[in-house]
């Protein structure tokens, strides 16, 4: 089965129980509380309380990119892999009547529990679109912002992901992305470990590989601010129930993974244009 199936049935089964009242947990056992500290308090109480709770369990993401990127009113943005609609359900509110919010998800059941919060919230400055991150469906030098939340990691082919947000962004538009990185060099039998663990977040690349693809996909301005570090405790609990010597392991993966804030802007096109 392809990563892109994989992550299609992984992500429908968890809207499907976030439907019926469950938990989106994409770990192996909720009881190992095995989302967290991954997909837990991302967000406050201010931003919870505007939108439905089934967006908020529906999310399934590392960070908060609308807490940190910079939305203004009248802007268009949009979220890569948008899921429940948490974050463009927030940023539509943000950037107000005259903007607007676009959610593109490839998962038929995530897009299906994204309509009805839309619904429930009231917001009508938005739309979900169908369809792959490799493939964004809208046109060139449309968009101001793109956000994403934990998704980029997912896909098996990031270079073209770049390459079309870069594709669809306006000249001086901005991409405020939350995504995994890793920090120095992790065995690959290690990282299987991890990636077990972190089963919503495998994929994650290192984070001088992350600047190198956005440099090559023609981004200006790159910056990558971890938001949280990953710790051998934080793992600890689910890698021992798998039968793993944790602390054979932990020194090789203490605190190399961590949740972070990826900014990048696509240059002007020529001087005074992005005025």
């Amino acid at each position: 089965m392809e990563i892109k199936d994989v992550v299609k049935e992984k992500y429908g089964q968890a809207a499907l129980r976030v439907s019926t009242g469950g938990s989106s947990c994409c770990g192996a056992s909720p009881a190992l509380d095995a989302c967290d500290p991954i997909t837990s308090n991302l967000y406050d109480a201010n931003q919870t309380n505007e939108i439905p709770e089934q967006a908020v369990k529906a999310s399934l993401g590392c960070g908060n990119p609308t807490a940190l990127a910079k939305l203004s009113p009248g802007e268009t943005v949009l979220d890569l892999g948008s899921g429940g609609g948490i974050d463009v359900l927030l940023s539509a509110r943000r950037v107000g009547p005259s903007g607007y919010a676009y959610g593109l998800d490839m998962t038929d059941e995530m897009l299906a529990l994204a309509r009805q919060n839309q619904l429930k919230a009231g917001v009508e400055n938005v739309e979900f679109l169908k369809g792959e991150i490799e493939n964004i469906p809208l046109p060139d030098n449309s968009v101001d912002v793109i956000i994403s939340n934990c998704v980029i990691n997912l896909s098996a082919d990031k270079d073209r992901v770049l390459r079309e947000a870069f594709r669809v962004l306006k000249p001086g538009g901005r991409l405020a992305v939350s995504d995994v990185v890793v920090t120095g060099d992790v065995p690959a039998e290690v990282r299987r470990h991890v990636e077990l663990w972190v089963g919503c977040i495998a994929g994650a690349l290192k984070d001088s590989e992350y600047i190198t693809k956005l440099n090559a996909a023609g981004f200006e301005s790159i910056d990558i601010e971890p938001t949280r570090v990953y710790t051998i405790e934080d793992a600890r609990q689910f890698l021992t129930a798998q039968g793993i010597d944790v602390d054979t392991i932990a020194p090789a993966i203490d605190g190399k993974f961590k949740s972070a804030f990826i900014r990048a802007v696509k240059p002007c096109c020529k001087p005074g244009c992005c005025a």
